[in-house]
């Protein structure tokens, strides 16, 4: 059975511990709204577009700058996947799961301020810099979800996410349009028109928004209560957590067949996530001024898409919402594919919005309702976490591996429609199984 924080808690103090959990996304989703969704992929155009030709070289080697981008973001996840089981058994194990949220916010916020110092003159590292940001930011996601379910109910779960969710939106937009003010009137602050210096200072302000605020978090979250004890073989133990768990979803049905949906689905929503600003950069060659204003639309509209899913949740199941979201995907796919216009760019955002926030919140308590009765609820989100950022590193690859070899991002939106597709199969097909266990 779950132990969690909040059972003998007064309601006043309970409150505070699940405002505390939310305002962690107000802390952090300025890096995935700033940094991998708006100002640093455009300013990451301008800075290795090469007079024009959208090549660079790093590392001894030769990539279109938007394929780069892919495989950065790819290589990120790639490394935290690998980390985080590892980390997770060890913070379930030790009681440390606070700490660890601490030492990656602190690695993700340092790294995302270096990127202060980053322009054409020192490509690698800017990468290197992105690459340790990205890692920081989803590392302490692994331990940020995993406190979920030690601090809702079940019935809780999907108000309690999509709070967390929409306090992310709603932080992050704040920070976005602060910063937007600075770059597109930057003579009032005394700096050049044309210089980068806006750019980076918002780099700048991303990590010192996400350690400050995370600060509330860290000071209500509780600690783990379980007993520290020293093991000696520590790093094995947390693969032999995520093999244990990888056992245990065998005899789990529904949880093991909502996984494999989820992480085919879920590297068409992170693909989008990651590109958008890119597409409309390079296939529409839309103003920084336009794109930034299209992801505020998706910022806001995420938020009212975050509570309508939950809403939805409620009248008509949580696999049902999702098997919905998923067709909407698919038809965005393709109207994306045909897009031409910044008015139609505008319209395809208001939808991604609606969407966005719906199926990241669901997919999230929708796990955690299907988590067996366990205290490990760590390494469990390692699992979920560990799927997420596999189907991030596929789909971010394969979308850079078609641009390079078809030489268009329109061609890359294909492997998005078919990930949805499987995704949106294993539901429709074992949807029974799935909600009644």
């Amino acid at each position: 059975m779950i132990d969690r924080f909040t059972d003998n808690m007064p309601l006043a103090q309970k409150k505070k511990v699940i405002n505390a959990w939310a305002f962690y996304d107000w802390a952090n989703s300025v890096y995935n709204l700033t940094i991998t969704s708006t100002i640093f992929p455009i300013y990451w155009t301008a800075v290795t577009s090469n007079g024009g030709t959208n090549r660079v070289s790093v590392f001894g080697m030769d990539f279109l700058n938007s394929a780069l981008y892919s495989y950065a973001i790819s290589c990120s996840f790639l490394i935290i996947a690998l980390l985080s089981p590892i980390l997770s058994g060890i913070a379930d194990y030790n009681g440390t799961k606070k700490r660890f949220l601490q030492v990656f916010c602190l690695i993700g916020s340092i790294s995302c301020s270096a990127l202060y110092f980053f322009d054409s003159s020192n490509i690698e590292f800017g990468v290197i810099a992105f690459m340790i940001g990205t890692i920081g930011w989803a590392g302490s996601l692994v331990f940020y979800n995993s406190y979920l379910p030690e601090i809702a109910t079940e019935e809780e779960q999907d108000k309690v996410s999509a709070k967390g969710f929409a306090y992310g939106y709603i932080g992050s937009s704040i920070l976005l349009i602060l910063n937007l003010i600075v770059i597109l009137n930057p003579t009032i602050f005394g700096i050049e028109k044309g210089s980068s210096l806006p750019a980076r200072i918002s780099f700048l302000t991303v990590g010192l928004w996400w350690f400050g605020f995370a600060q509330y978090t860290f000071h209500y979250l509780p600690k783990n209560k379980h007993k520290i004890i020293i093991n000696w073989n520590i790093l094995s133990k947390g693969y032999r957590e995520l093999a244990n768990v990888w056992k245990e979803l065998k005899a789990i049905k529904r949880l093991k067949l909502f996984l494999f949906s989820f992480f085919f689905y879920n590297m068409g929503v992170q693909s989008v996530m990651y590109v958008a600003a890119l597409f409309g950069s390079k296939v529409l060659h839309l103003a920084s001024g336009q794109l930034i204003t299209t992801i505020l639309i998706i910022q806001f509209v995420a938020i009212a898409g975050a509570y309508l899913f939950a809403f939805l949740s409620k009248r008509i199941g949580n696999i049902n919402a999702i098997i919905g979201a998923i067709c909407c995907w698919i038809v965005i796919c393709v109207f994306a594919y045909n897009i031409q216009t910044s008015n139609q760019f505008y319209a395809l955002a208001f939808c991604v919005g609606m969407i966005m926030g719906g199926i990241q919140s669901l997919s999230r308590s929708t796990y955690s309702k299907l988590l067996p009765d366990t205290s490990d609820t760590t390494s469990y989100f390692s699992f979920y976490d560990t799927t997420e950022k596999i189907a991030i590193v596929l789909g971010t690859a394969s979308y850079g591996i078609i641009e390079e070899l078809t030489g268009s991002m329109r061609n890359s939106i294909f492997s998005l429609v078919g990930f949805f597709t499987v995704g949106l199969v294993i539901l429709v097909k074992y949807r029974k199984q799935i909600t009644k266990g």
